[in-house]
């Protein structure tokens, strides 16, 4: 005698959207894996805008941006490829900024760097924090400054600091008396940002 088994075939359970599982997970956990590796996921959406301190900073001046950091191109740059680094929290102090923020400030620092060292064809980095009034910070917003570096750009190395000093009073008479900004204008600061975005894409 044939017996003949019946089972009920039922549909698969749809799944959520990716992305929309991808942004219920903590950051941490975000890289998929494959047998190929790690999937790259898209980069976080740019912001209409960013808080440097008490200013509004344009998003064409961005260029990368995380969950927690940004970058963004230099009002009165030093050298070619010098950019500012911040975190996306305003927060004055270094020591006021988590652990994840820390994190993500120099991760970030690091992988800017590496992009605008090979950029702009130098042979080292400098990164540098001014971390409160009296150690030359003029904007009350953590921020580190990323320049790529070559062989003889300053006549002696450390003239760099005094030079950067410099730049962060004539920046904050500017932004405080808010002198219409001669030496670089939106669309020379837009055009760079664009430039550097590319390197991420």
């Amino acid at each position: 005698m044939l017996r003949l088994r019946w089972r009920a075939v039922l549909p698969p359970l749809p799944l959520p959207p990716l992305p929309g599982l991808l942004r219920r997970l903590p950051p941490h956990r975000r890289a998929l894996s494959s047998s190929s590796g790690s999937i790259p996921l898209p980069p976080p959406v740019m912001e209409a805008s960013y808080k440097f301190g008490p200013y509004k900073i344009d998003a064409r001046e961005v260029f990368h941006a995380t969950p927690l950091s940004y970058a963004m191109v230099n009002l009165r740059p030093l050298l070619p490829g010098h950019v500012l680094v911040c975190p996306k929290r305003e927060v004055k102090r270094f020591a006021d900024l988590s652990s994840d923020e820390i994190s993500d400030l120099w991760v970030t620092a690091k992988e800017v760097g590496a992009r605008l060292e090979q950029y702009h064809k130098a042979s080292s980095l400098t990164f540098a924090i001014q971390d409160g009034p009296q150690a030359g910070q003029t904007v009350a917003h953590v921020h580190i400054h990323l320049i790529p570096r070559k062989k003889g750009d300053f006549e002696k190395n450390d003239e760099i600091y005094d030079a950067i000093d410099v730049k962060e009073k004539e920046l904050k008479e500017k932004l405080d008396l808010d002198i219409e900004r001669k030496d670089r204008s939106m669309e020379e600061m837009a055009n760079e940002a664009n430039e550097y975005r590319a390197l991420f894409s």
